[in-house]
């Protein structure tokens, strides 16, 4: 069963065609910085490749979608119920099922959501203090970035040997972590929404709901005002003053001397650094950290900082290691108590598993149906090597594998 896998993340699409249940890379590709998400979804190509079915990765549907679902009206009306709590994500999401039914009607569809990774969270730590009929409407922690986690609890215990006490920082233009131990969630930073926790490109991360509500009262904002400034112009951006909140914008406006970019990227750093103690603290002890994302698989300055001050806790950074080398290893010293890594996470390999299990448990013995989807313009790929990680693919190119 060969199955397309979309990652549509806030700036990116990345896209990986599996056969399973091999977990095969028979393609992949990526576009960055998007803007247009039913362009973009129109620029996949398969290369000819026929497709069984589409896995995505969705994002907020409540309390009754934190699992693995065949995509039908009941997912749909959730993602629109849920649009308010994760306007960035949902939206692009519900453009996406609306481009794949379009672009390749009759393959079954599959939506993976985010917070099934974090249904093992214990209640102490997932429930607010608010109205009980708040908590009747789902007003509770789900966690996201869920399949980027599981995938680092995974890939740490197999390159460890063994389940460890483990803080996974996925941080990049959507940043979360999560505390897991023996392999399981048991904490996260972004809870009801994924604006929550960190500090993100755009999103503003944690805040004081009385904010909002005093901002509101006075200036006359709606609802909608308020959201549409805290989700596109807040985190990163809003502190720095650098449009997008890119990491490496930053970086570079820090470096000609703005002291904005370099407040906020210490604001970054700090809530990292307070994350990890917290989590520590959580677990009962602390035996790995591993930094993946874009930001934290490639930005060796950002590890660094994330790491300094925590020698307390038994984290120490090999400079060597940390500044040299590719691909995913270990960062921290020889006598370091926690072994820190730096990884390429695979949210695309957890999907395809967890929709491959649904898909099987449904199907009848035939074989499915398969369509191609080739773009308007298929430009022969233009593989670009970064010297870290697998090789990218940019725009609308097919890496075939």
């Amino acid at each position: 069963m060969n199955l397309l896998i979309p990652n549509l993340g806030t700036t990116s699409l990345k896209y990986q065609i599996l056969e399973m249940p091999s977990e095969k890379v028979l393609a992949r590709g990526r576009q960055e910085r998007v803007a247009n998400y039913r362009d973009a979804i129109a620029r996949i190509s398969t290369g000819g490749t026929p497709i069984h079915a589409v896995a995505l990765k969705a994002v907020h549907g409540g309390p009754k979608y934190r699992g693995t679902f065949l995509v039908d009206d009941g997912v749909v009306e959730a993602l629109r119920q849920f649009l308010p709590a994760a306007p960035a994500h949902n939206a692009i999401y519900l453009t996406a099922i609306e481009a794949f039914r379009q672009a390749m009607p009759g393959v079954p569809m599959v939506a993976a959501f985010e917070p099934e990774f974090h249904t093992t969270i214990p209640e102490h730590a997932r429930l607010y203090g608010v109205p009980g009929a708040w908590l009747e409407d789902g007003v509770a922690k789900y966690g996201f970035h869920g399949a980027s986690h599981q995938y680092i609890a995974e890939r740490v215990a197999a390159m460890l040997g063994r389940q460890v006490k483990l803080v996974s920082c996925h941080l990049g233009g959507s940043s979360s972590m999560c505390a897991i131990d023996g392999g399981r969630s048991v904490d996260t930073t972004m809870g009801f929404s994924p604006q929550s926790g960190l500090e993100n490109s755009t999103r503003h991360g944690d805040l004081d709901v009385f904010a909002a509500l005093y901002m509101m009262e006075r200036h006359g904002w709606s609802a909608q005002e308020v959201r549409n400034q805290l989700a596109s112009g807040g985190g990163l951006a809003g502190l720095s003053g650098v449009e997008g909140g890119d990491v490496r914008d930053l970086e570079a406006a820090a470096a000609q001397g703005s002291r904005r970019a370099e407040m906020a990227l210490e604001v970054f750093v700090y809530e990292v650094k307070k994350s990890i103690g917290a989590f520590a603290a959580a677990m009962g002890g602390l035996e790995a950290v591993a930094f993946t994302g874009g930001i934290g698989e490639n930005s060796a300055r950002l590890r660094r900082d994330c790491c300094q001050g925590l020698e307390f806790l038994g984290v120490r950074l090999d400079r060597a290691r940390n500044e040299t080398g590719s691909g995913d290893r270990v960062v921290s010293a020889e006598d370091s108590r926690v072994t820190v890594l730096a990884l390429a996470t695979n949210e695309e390999l957890i999907v395809a598993r967890r929709a491959f299990r649904k898909l099987s448990a449904i199907s009848t013995p035939h074989t499915p149906t398969a369509l191609c989807m080739e773009p308007l313009t298929a430009p022969r790929p233009r593989v670009k090597n970064k010297g870290t990680g697998p090789q990218s693919v940019e725009s609308s190119q097919l890496e075939h594998t």
